[in-house]
C-alpha cells in the first residue's frame, strides 16, 4: 500500500506544484490588499489549480509513454509508465478521474464569477490534456512554455483575483505574468535536461528547436521579468521600501545564482536538482511578493 502510494506521489511530481500554488498565493495577496479576500474562492482556485497540474503531469506521464518520449535513454526521475510500475490503462483513468475532480471544483466557482469562468476552466483541463496528447500536442510542437506562462500565469493569478473582487487589474496581470514566467521556467529545466532523448523522439520543445544557449537566455529573461514586475508593482501600488528592497535584493540573488547553476550544469543529477530549486523559487518568489502586498 505504501509503495503504491510512493509511485503515485512520484508520477504527481512534487516538484512542479509550486507552479500551481504561486499563483493563487499572488492573487489572494492583491485581493488582500483591495480588502476584498475571501477564503472559499481562494481555497476552490488552490484545489482546481493542483488537480489540473497533477492531471497535465499524468496526461504527461502516459502520452510521452505511448509517443515514445520516455525510454530506456532518459535521464529524469523515472516515469511511472514507462518503468513498468503503472500500466497504461490505469493511468489514462487516473489522468481523467483527476480532470473530473479539477472540472467538479471548478463549478464551485461558478457563484462566485459566473458561467465565463466554465469557458475558462474547460479550456484549462483541454490545454492540460492537449499538453503531450491529442493531434498537435502542445509540448511537442514547443508551445509547452506558452501553456504554462497563459495558465499557470495570467489566468490562475487573474482567476484568483477576479472570484473575490468581481474585476482584473492591471497589477493582477503583471503579477500573473511574472508567475507565469517563472513557472516556464520549470519546465524549461526539465526540458534542458531531456533535450536529447526529446530531439530523438521528434518532441520539439523550445530547447530543441532552438538549442541550450537559446534556454539559457530564456531562463535568464524569464527571472528579469519577474524582478522588473516586482520593481514595477512596488511603484505604482506604493509598497513598504523597507520590505520591498531586500524582498528585491534576495529575489535577484537567487535568480542570478540559478543562471549559474544551469550554466555550469554539466549532468542530469544537477539538472534534477535545479528543477526542485526552479520550483521553490517561483513558490518563494509569489511568498516574498505576497509579504510585501499584504504588509500594512
Amino acid at each position: 500500500m505504501f509503495s503504491q502510494l510512493k509511485i503515485w506521489l512520484s508520477a504527481a511530481r512534487p516538484r512542479t506544484l509550486p507552479a500551481a500554488i504561486a499563483p493563487v498565493i499572488v492573487g489572494s495577496a492583491l485581493a488582500w490588499r483591495e480588502g476584498a479576500f475571501k477564503a472559499p474562492p481562494a481555497l476552490a482556485c488552490l484545489g482546481f489549480a493542483l488537480l489540473v497540474q497533477i492531471g497535465t503531469n499524468f496526461a504527461n506521464d502516459y502520452y510521452d509513454f505511448i509517443k515514445g518520449a520516455d525510454t530506456a535513454e532518459r535521464v529524469g526521475p523515472r516515469r511511472a509508465v514507462a518503468s513498468g510500475l503503472v500500466a497504461p490503462a490505469v493511468m489514462r483513468i487516473a489522468m481523467w478521474f483527476v480532470f473530473a475532480l479539477a472540472f467538479a471544483v471548478g463549478l464551485t466557482l461558478l457563484r462566485y464569477g459566473g458561467w465565463p469562468l466554465l469557458v475558462v476552466g474547460v479550456v484549462s483541463i483541454v490545454s492540460g490534456l492537449a499538453y503531450t496528447g491529442g493531434p498537435f500536442p502542445l509540448g511537442y510542437h514547443g508551445l509547452g512554455d506558452v501553456f504554462v506562462f497563459i495558465f499557470f500565469g495570467l489566468v490562475a493569478v487573474a482567476v484568483t483575483f477576479f472570484v473575490q473582487t468581481g474585476q482584473v487589474s492591471v497589477e493582477a496581470w503583471m503579477a500573473g505574468a511574472a508567475i507565469g514566467a517563472l513557472a516556464a521556467n520549470i519546465l524549461l529545466v526539465n526540458n534542458y535536461r531531456d533535450a536529447g532523448t526529446d530531439a530523438k523522439a521528434g518532441k520539439r520543445t523550445l530547447v530543441v528547436r532552438f538549442g541550450k544557449s537559446f534556454a539559457r537566455a530564456q531562463f535568464a529573461l524569464a527571472h528579469g521579468m519577474a524582478l522588473a514586475v516586482m520593481l514595477e508593482l512596488a511603484q505604482r501600488m506604493a509598497l513598504r521600501p523597507t520590505l520591498i528592497v531586500p524582498v528585491g535584493l534576495i529575489a535577484a540573488a537567487l535568480a542570478v545564482w540559478q543562471m549559474q547553476r544551469l550554466s555550469r550544469a554539466q549532468t542530469p543529477a544537477e539538472l534534477i536538482t535545479l528543477l526542485g530549486v526552479a520550483g521553490r523559487y517561483v513558490a518563494l518568489y509569489a511568498l516574498l511578493l505576497s509579504a510585501c502586498l499584504v504588509w500594512p
